[in-house]
């Protein structure tokens, strides 16, 4: 991976840079706002719940109107704009913690507008990376992300409850504000290697389409196009499971398997370990056919998704369930979700990039929701281990839908005709 032509390209090395800072910041975020509901104001469940539902919906809402805009505009203005925007929203947490006054109210606006701005940073992100990188080389570019996010992801979930318990959660939420700075500076940087179509001089014109009818476009070419129409029904699923987990597993692992935090944080930094190897392993994998690699991951996700509500009593034993679904599903879905959005953004020309995004993410965001309520609702009426089936059976549904599409002959990417 570090002998890419990718690194020695200044655009995208500034985009890594750029990427890896902010989503240390966001993943100290998702702890640190919560916290400060929960220990500044002593908040009840409902008022984290509502927190949560926050820092989800509006995003979700406006998901595809989102990448519609995008598909109007250069994006690495709009990325650079956004990650000023939520500095300025995150900073007014501490200084209201300062002057005395923080209130939920404050927090439930500082959780939706930073929902909002997130799709419009990740659609953009998503969106650039074809301009500045060579599609032959979006597998190394993806691997090389999403590694340094697994890298991320695991110290933050030891850092960030240290950074709240010593600091406070307003002032951890400073280290976010930070953040989005430097990512800014970042990519500020970035020159685009290659053409970036400028956007429709007509776009904002009396006599152009609605903005509503051109985010229907990227619905339209998902659902046309049989490969990408089934990467997103088995991304749905995926969504779904993890939506499940969400709402069951603490539950599970805790009440009914007895493991305390300590040993659940251990194991968590395992499958953070997990992702990190098979970020790495997926350049070696790259002369497996494509489309045997998407449907052998995911298959294999599915398994160890399975692991977690097969686990026997809290012991050896039962660790050893949930050290599997760790090292097994992790590094799976890694590779799985590397090689798909590779798949994605290879096929799909840079006019409607955007759309397409925005509507993979609508619908990853919108299956995670129900599956957060179901999972939820069944953990309520049948035990979380039961609720935790569902999970297993949308990745197994995954898995059936992605074998019995064209995905299973795909051997190489062939792009779609630009549309506009």
């Amino acid at each position: 991976m570090l002998a890419s032509p990718i690194w020695r390209n200044p655009s995208f090395v500034r985009l890594f840079s750029a990427a890896t800072v902010s989503l240390f910041g966001s993943l100290i975020t998702r702890t640190a706002l919560p916290f400060a509901a929960i220990i500044t104001l002593d908040a009840s469940p409902l008022a984290v719940g509502m927190i949560s539902v926050a820092n989800m919906l509006p995003g979700f809402l406006l998901g595809l109107v989102v990448g519609a805009w995008v598909d109007r505009r250069h994006r690495r203005p709009l990325m650079v704009a956004a990650d000023l925007l939520r500095a300025l929203l995150l900073l007014s947490v501490p200084i209201a913690a300062i002057t005395g006054h923080l209130t939920l109210g404050l927090l439930l606006v500082v959780a939706a507008g930073m929902s909002v701005l997130d799709v419009v940073f990740e659609v953009a992100d998503r969106s650039i990376l074809p301009t500045i990188v060579e599609r032959d080389h979006l597998v190394d570019a993806n691997a090389a992300l999403s590694a340094s996010g697994s890298i991320v992801e695991t110290a933050s979930f030891g850092l960030g409850g240290w950074l709240v318990q010593l600091f406070t959660a307003p002032f951890a939420i400073l280290i976010d504000a930070v953040s989005f700075l430097v990512s800014a500076i970042f990519l500020h940087g970035i020159q685009e290697s290659r053409h970036e179509p400028a956007p429709e001089p007509e776009a904002d014109s009396a006599d152009s389409p609605s903005i509503f009818s051109e985010a229907l476009m990227g619905l339209r070419v998902v659902r046309d196009n049989p490969v990408l129409r089934s990467l997103w029904l088995s991304n749905v699923a995926a969504a779904l499971a993890h939506g499940v987990s969400m709402a069951a597993f603490l539950i599970f692992v805790n009440r009914d398997l007895g493991f305390g935090t300590g040993v659940l944080g251990m194991i968590f930094a395992l499958g953070g370990i997990g992702s990190l190897l098979g970020a790495l392993a997926t350049n070696r994998l790259s002369a497996l056919p494509l489309g045997p690699l998407l449907i052998g991951c995911f298959a294999a996700g599915a398994v160890g998704f399975a692991l977690v509500p097969l686990a026997p009593a809290a012991g050896v034993v039962g660790a050893a369930f949930l050290i599997g679904q760790q090292l097994i599903n992790d590094p799976a879905i890694t590779i799985y979700a590397i090689n798909e959005v590779s798949v994605r953004q290879g096929i799909v020309g840079e006019d409607l990039m955007g759309r397409v995004n925005a509507t993979f993410r609508v619908g990853e965001v919108g299956a995670q929701l129900t599956g957060s309520l179901l999972g939820g609702l069944a953990g309520s009426a049948f035990g979380a281990r039961s609720a935790l089936w569902i999970g297993v059976v949308a990745m197994i549904l995954g898995t059936v839908w992605l074998f019995a599409s064209p995905v299973r002959r795909m051997n190489t990417v062939t792009p779609l005709e630009a549309t506009s």
